[in-house]
């Protein structure tokens, strides 16, 4: 397969990041099913990806006809058989291995038998995704960055059994979207996020042992080390409880104690004080 033959891209997933990585493909030229249990998550997508394409319009970023026909290459469906003639799947649901595993199953049994599989996965393992499958060589992680229409990078995961072919299709297509491909190997969080948690993780234990306060941290972290966001803001942004599953698949996955997820998060994500789409985090969100 050739990135060049691939003409219709199959999302499933409907939130944060399936809507942006649907906008990026449609944007691209790229006809777009994307797919949800729910009529309302897709209801509430496709608000976002117009509100989204209209601020690049208001920006002067893109042309009032792009946006048009972006729009018109979007299609959503609430089952998955909707995707049996996709020719390339991108999977954004919830970050549970049983889940994604179950989705991969399905997919195998409805798609055509060269599709590549791709997980938006920002820490499971693609190994284990991929063996629910009969072709675990075209499955492999494409981990897109948030906010997907922002972002420019996507990290490429290479499962133990994902081919060569399927990696260079894979890194095709990000070129095709505008974005850099880096390829990652298959170890718990990959790059991005076995770098990015422990630091997260070290905020939080620094906000419950009282050595600074939230706004204190980020101060620091954004004045001193110039990152452009705060750790916690940061993790307010993500979510807590996506924090507090890419690093339970941390501890779990490498079994250093360093990865242990902080207590206070554990408990803030147990009260349902999950950031930003709460209302709730480290801050208040109005």
């Amino acid at each position: 397969m050739n990135a060049t033959s691939i003409e219709t891209v199959g999302v499933i997933g409907a939130g944060t990041m399936g809507h942006g990585i649907a906008q990026v493909f449609a944007q691209a030229g790229y006809k777009v099913l994307l797919v949800d249990v729910a009529q309302p998550m897709l209801d509430r997508a496709r608000a976002a990806i117009e509100k989204s394409l209209a601020k690049f319009v208001e920006k002067e970023k893109i042309a009032s006809t792009d946006r048009d026909a972006a729009l018109a290459r979007l299609a959503a469906f609430t089952s998955i058989d909707a995707l049996a003639d996709a020719d390339f799947i991108v999977e954004a649901i919830v970050e549970n291995a049983d889940a994604k595993r179950e989705v991969f199953r399905r997919l195998d049994a409805i798609t055509k038998p060269d599709v590549i599989l791709s997980s938006n996965t920002s820490s499971i393992s693609i190994t284990l995704i991929g063996a629910s499958t009969t072709r675990p060589d075209k499955v492999l992680g494409m981990h897109f960055m948030n906010p997907v229409p922002l972002m420019t990078l996507v990290e490429l995961v290479r499962g133990q059994a994902t081919s060569s072919d399927s990696m260079r299709v894979a890194s095709e297509l990000c070129t095709r979207l505008g974005k850099e491909g880096v390829e990652a190997a298959d170890y718990p969080g990959f790059i991005s996020n076995r770098i990015l948690m422990p630091m997260l993780n070290e905020a939080f234990f620094a906000v419950m042992e009282g050595v600074g306060t939230p706004e204190a941290i980020d101060a620091v972290m954004k004045g001193g080390m110039n990152h452009p966001m705060g750790p916690l803001t940061l993790a307010d942004f993500i979510g807590l409880d996506v924090c507090l599953a890419i690093l339970n698949v941390l501890h779990e996955g490498l079994g250093d104690p360093k990865y242990r997820p902080c207590p206070l998060l554990r408990r803030m994500v147990a009260a349902g004080y999950l950031g930003r789409k709460s209302g709730q985090g480290f801050y208040v969100y109005a």
